[in-house]
């Protein structure tokens, strides 16, 4: 992993280029991904089909229910167990996100309402292939569920023609009644655009690979997506002279496992802590199934920081703007409230993100790649759109009415002025 100091002078740069590095890798995707979307939406199951052969070895693009249920019937009871509990945690964490519909009435009786309207149809994208994730399921499902989205389908790769049946039991879980089998740049087009198999949606979320994020900025303005960028992941974590070194390496390779572009930051004032942190690493990467992976992250992205006061971490970490912040430190509290970006915030040292990616009941689908800065993670608030109503008395567009056309005219849009002119009434 990286070394900085604060004490250097170029430790401002450094940390700059590091950060600017990872982001290029990510971006760099996004022109291999243009083909294949530009393929998809001239050919649709024709070329949808060829990417799944060549990238996910499938030949199936909708699963058969037959197929669904054995898989499910396979699945371990305690799995289902633990997915029922953070789907029950996760609903009720969401519930309490709902809106409520504004109505105002004014002096002149002119009337103004603000309705919450869900989305009529979603795609959810679960990551798949050598990996599954069925808390993703429930991570981007749930909040569509409580904002009441009619039509919602989950786009997931399987692999070898397989789906993973934790996802499906978690896709079953949410109601979901079209699953597809198909991943990558190439199933974002085909939600986003249709084909004869799969009709296509008003917004896609969920997180992915750099060529999934790529691939949904690319169909963006066709269709929706989440006003962030989700993925790849990362972590920042901040500790003191009390924190568990081992804990806190094992909270990096959690992080590091994810992806080789995933971001793994530890930042202290303990100079010793960070050295146990660096022993823990070696010892901890040889005992996890994917270690290679997780090796690659830490050592392509990964910074052990040593920063010798709390303003500067402080400054620090609202520059990264983490997607998972974890304050492992004793004086957390006095953090909180200066820290404005970042994804999500664990608070303490029984705070682990690994938690928050289950069963705690907040999302886990958050902004990544410096997007904190002006974005949120997943909530119900992204399955809904919001309209207006306006309805102007008599009196009201005869009291506002002047006002409106004077600054209409000042702003040399007459046509405006006169539309408003015409309904006054004359004296």
């Amino acid at each position: 992993m990286k070394i900085l100091n604060n004490n250097n002078k170029n430790f401002n740069n450094s940390l700059n280029k590091l950060l600017l590095q990872r982001k290029k890798k990510v971006q760099s995707s996004s022109i291999s991904v243009t083909s294949i979307v530009r393929d998809v939406k001239k050919n649709g199951d024709k070329a949808l089909l060829k990417y799944e052969k060549r990238f996910n070895q499938n030949i199936t693009i909708i699963p058969k229910s037959t197929q669904i249920n054995n898989s499910i019937k396979s699945l371990n009871q305690k799995v289902k167990k633990a997915i029922d509990i953070a789907y029950n945690r996760i609903y009720k964490f969401h519930s309490l996100q709902k809106f409520k519909n504004i109505s105002f009435i004014d002096k002149f009786k002119n009337k103004l309402e603000y309705k919450y309207l869900p989305i009529d149809s979603v795609a959810i994208y679960v990551p798949g292939s050598s990996a599954s994730y069925p808390s993703s399921v429930l991570m981007n499902a749930v909040p569509a569920i409580v904002a009441g989205v009619k039509r919602l389908i989950m786009i997931n790769p399987g692999f070898k023609g397989k789906q993973n049946p934790a996802v499906l039991y978690a896709a079953r879980k949410c109601k979901i009644k079209e699953i597809y089998s198909i991943g990558g740049p190439s199933a974002v087009a085909a939600a986003a655009y249709g084909t004869k198999k799969i009709k296509k949606v008003d917004k896609i979320v969920g997180p992915g690979n750099a060529y999934v994020a790529a691939a949904k900025k690319e169909v963006f303005g066709d269709v929706g997506i989440e006003g962030m960028i989700a993925g790849p992941s990362e972590v920042t974590i901040v500790c003191d002279k009390f924190s568990n070194p081992e804990w806190v390496a094992s909270d990096l390779i959690g992080q590091a496992e994810h992806d080789d572009l995933a971001q793994c930051i530890l930042i202290s004032k303990d100079k010793k802590l960070l050295e146990k942190v660096k022993i823990e690493l070696i010892k901890q990467l040889k005992k996890i199934p994917r270690a290679s992976m997780a090796k690659k992250s830490l050592n392509n992205n990964g910074i052990l920081m040593y920063v010798n006061s709390d303003k500067k971490i402080i400054e620090i970490v609202n520059k990264i703007a983490p997607e998972h912040l974890e304050l492992n430190i004793q004086n957390y509290k006095s953090y909180v409230s200066k820290i404005r970006n970042a994804g999500s915030i664990c608070l303490g040292k029984y705070a682990v993100m690994a938690m928050t990616d289950y069963n705690v009941g907040s999302n886990h689908v958050l902004p990544t790649n410096g997007s904190a800065k002006y974005s949120s993670g997943i909530s119900v608030n992204e399955f809904y759109k919001r309209i207006s109503y306006i309805n102007l008395s008599k009196k009201g567009i005869e009291s506002l009415g002047p006002s409106a056309i004077t600054l209409a005219n000042y702003e040399g849009l007459v046509g405006h002025a006169q539309s408003v002119i015409k309904r006054i009434r004359r004296k």
